[in-house]
């Protein structure tokens, strides 16, 4: 009975561990395929909606997200600013990003420049497109693993 129960609390653990729990208990989208050195996202995926993900670098969950401009292109930003930090991120409202800690609004349509010194922003996250795919360097996510501690 007892390895029965140990069984059982590893797969709970595992399920949790795999599919991840964003901020606020939003899931985290677990579609992304990483490698060594890379985290590789089908543009397929990514719409005007918003997508959230998570890299875990050493039990240190590394927030970003990704959303599709209304010119077809794709933006990337930490899910933290520079001034206001990564732990509370933000959320979409409408065609809008909205930080949740300081209630600033910024359009999707200037996302993924870095910041140019005027406060909130969404942290700029390097990223290129190859054949049909985001390709975010796991290198790029490690380096910004302050804003998340």
């Amino acid at each position: 009975m007892m390895k029965k129960t140990i069984l059982f609390t590893f797969l709970i653990l595992s399920l949790i561990l795999i599919t991840g729990c964003g901020k606020d208990g939003g899931v985290v989208v677990d579609t992304e395929e990483v490698t060594e050195n890379v985290v590789k996202i089908p543009l397929s995926e990514i719409s005007e909606d918003v997508e959230f993900y998570t890299y875990n670098d050493s039990g240190v969950d590394i927030n970003y997200f990704i959303v599709l401009g209304s010119d077809g292109i794709p933006r990337t930003a930490f899910d933290a600013c520079d001034i206001c930090g990564g732990y509370k991120g933000y959320e979409q409202k409408g065609s809008d990003i909205y930080c949740k800690n300081c209630g600033k609004f910024f359009s999707i349509e200037g996302l993924g420049t870095k910041n140019k010194g005027y406060g909130c922003w969404p942290s700029y996250l390097h990223h290129k497109i190859e054949e049909e795919n985001i390709i975010i360097e796991i290198s790029d996510l490690k380096s910004n693993k302050y804003r998340f501690t």
